[in-house]
């Protein structure tokens, strides 16, 4: 079966699917997303992934190209058409099309939507989770204003391809105060030696993620203690446990950082815990 992607209006071949030379994501990074799970035919916590895209285009002043009851129509359409049961859903807005120029188009264009979905297999992930993953740091030398959820991720690759170089899944960046802020494309927690999770604020410094807040929520619920506040790499390698969370990998345990393993370099019953309970605090939208 082919692949179907949505494309500013019309549903086409994933292999015929283009965009215009001048769309401005393309020539500037002028643009957001955002990345939902789908898990057993049901979109994964949809209202706050559409909440934080509303909040990125407002933050770029730009428009919302359709109502969230159509856009929502259209990312069930794209995956209920690729027949993902588990995997991803990706939705990418930008500025749209116009001449290039740094100051924005007058009058304004009309943004410009696309909408992928591709399916995973949930088997390799739990394979992961059993195993935990390894992550290296790197100088966080990304733009000011990462809160918003921009396509403008240049610095963001070449960490993460960093870290495939090493052997590692991800790369926790590095403040110039030496504080972990975030991973390539997670959030970072650690557990500390008396059971407390802790994660950075959700400021500037970081984006709010969605995984991140349910998880807080869970947490909660629990009864853990968690503590939102910046932690070093000296005391990310001295954790009992660490973990990353995002859409596309629920709750990661990390067991090593750089040379350094996490508690008994295993993945730790926190991490596996928060992971089999999230869903259960999650919101499902079915297909």
């Amino acid at each position: 079966m082919s692949r179907l992607a949505y494309v500013n209006g019309r549903y086409v071949r994933h292999a015929d699917a283009a965009v215009h030379i001048e769309d401005r994501g393309y020539q500037f990074g002028d643009g957001v997303y955002e990345v939902c799970e789908i898990r057993d035919r049901a979109i994964i916590d949809l209202d706050l992934h559409l909440d934080r895209l509303d909040r990125s285009l407002s933050e770029l002043r730009i428009v919302m190209p359709m109502s969230r009851a159509a856009l929502t129509a259209v990312l069930r359409e794209v995956a209920r058409e690729n027949r993902v049961r588990d995997g991803l859903v990706y939705i990418q807005v930008t500025r749209g099309v116009a001449r290039r120029d740094h100051y924005f188009p007058v009058p304004a264009p009309r943004p410009a939507l696309v909408v992928t979905a591709r399916s995973l297999d949930r088997r390799k992930g739990e394979a992961a989770a059993n195993e935990g993953i390894a992550v290296i740091t790197r100088p966080d030398e990304r733009w000011a204003r990462v809160d918003i959820k921009t396509t403008g991720l240049l610095p963001n690759v070449l960490a993460k391809q960093a870290a495939r170089e090493a052997g590692a899944r991800e790369a926790w960046l590095v403040d110039r105060d030496g504080y972990v802020t975030e991973g390539g494309s997670t959030n970072a927690w650690i557990v500390t030696a008396d059971g407390a999770l802790v994660t950075r604020p959700a400021e500037r410094g970081i984006l709010r993620g969605i995984t991140r807040t349910v998880l807080l929520k869970a947490a909660e619920a629990a009864g853990l203690r968690v503590e939102e506040r910046p932690f070093t790499v000296a005391e990310a390698k001295a954790a009992r446990e660490a973990f990353v969370t995002a859409a596309s990998t629920i709750v990661m345990p990390v067991v090593r950082i750089d040379d350094a393993p996490v508690g008994a370099g295993r993945p730790g019953p926190f991490a596996l815990s928060l992971r089999g309970g999230f869903h259960e605090h999650a919101q499902h939208t079915p297909i």
